[in-house]
């Protein structure tokens, strides 16, 4: 009797502490770096399908390239915190291109909690001088400033994080989950520490503007991943008219992106105000005016979570096969 030949390899799951273990934040900045240095073009990438359910937001974000594809399903459920589970939920489908067999089931938050950070670190690689110490104004105490931390640590070594957040006590968590990474100064503080910072992280839950936009000085950069809903922001109309505003795609961001969907309905600035993407800070296309506060906002991309599951899986594979290069 003849041997049936092997099938290919069973699907991966890799779980959300694999998800941390095998990528840092600084490798997916580069494994998103790398898709926009081989011409990967985000204004091509499928909108986000958004369901309304009973518990919150189904998000459907599906992605392609020849090698691969991939799908997030992603719920939304602003009332799980109060019952001791996380906002974000979800899976992460990836697909073998050339014959869309499934490769691996990746745990969605988890992917999505390195995926937002990395985004924005290869921004700030970008926006900010690399030999100068930041003090970084952090607002935010959830998983998502933990996150934005680590992926700051991997790509500058702040002088000084401030944290602003509702909670005082978790915000002080923060600030001594900080002082223990390394930080040689880190404690909570207000609204208005904006004012002394180089670099301003927003990754909350906020619907209205965080801050006064007229407090950040010339040259700062101000980084604010927390809203993908055209009515919500976390910055002002006062910052966007000053910023030289860069996004991961004009099409999304003026689709997404109430920090300057707002500007835009109040007339103070027109949709030809963003200045650049993350594809032309990542070509070498830098802030054109240096004395200008710069702005990145960030709405999250299906091709973002593609590049960073593809990265996961390969090292997945990697720490299967003993270390070797093999993969499928």
């Amino acid at each position: 009797m003849t041997a049936e030949p092997p099938g290919p390899p069973a699907p991966l799951w890799i779980d959300a502490a694999a998800v941390a273990r095998l990528l840092s934040p600084a490798g997916a900045a580069d494994a998103l770096a790398g898709v926009l240095a081989e011409g990967l073009d985000p204004e091509s990438c499928p909108q986000r399908s958004a369901l309304p359910v009973p518990a919150g937001e189904l998000l459907l974000m599906p992605a392609a390239s020849e090698s691969w594809a991939g799908v997030k399903i992603a719920g939304v459920a602003p009332g799980n915190p109060a019952r001791g589970l996380p906002r974000i939920t979800g899976s992460y489908l990836l697909l073998d291109g050339p014959t869309l067999r499934p490769a691996a089931l990746l745990d969605g938050a988890a992917l999505t909690s390195l995926r937002t950070p990395a985004v924005s670190a290869l921004a700030v690689r970008h926006l900010t001088p690399p030999d100068e110490p930041p003090h970084v104004v952090l607002f935010g105490s959830g998983p998502q400033a933990y996150g934005h931390l680590e992926a700051l640590l991997a790509v500058r070594e702040p002088a000084e994080v401030v944290v602003v957040a509702r909670d005082e006590e978790r915000a002080g968590l923060l600030a001594a989950y900080a002082t223990r990474r390394g930080v040689p100064k880190a404690r909570t503080g207000t609204a208005e520490d904006v004012a002394a910072a180089d670099l301003v992280v927003c990754c909350t839950t906020a619907r209205a503007p965080l801050f006064d936009g007229r407090l950040v000085r010339p040259g700062a950069t101000v980084v604010a991943v927390g809203s993908h809903e055209p009515d919500a922001r976390e910055t002002d109309t006062a910052l966007v008219r000053r910023a030289e505003v860069y996004v991961e795609s004009r099409a999304a961001a003026l689709r997404e992106a109430g920090d300057l969907l707002v500007p835009v309905a109040e007339g103070a600035v027109g949709p030809g105000h963003i200045a650049g993407t993350l594809a032309d800070l990542v070509a070498g296309r830098a802030p054109a005016d240096p004395a200008a506060p710069r702005l990145f906002k960030s709405v999250g991309m299906a091709w973002e979570d593609l590049a960073v599951a593809v990265a996961v899986y390969r090292a997945a594979r990697r720490e299967a096969n003993g270390g070797s290069a093999c993969e499928t």
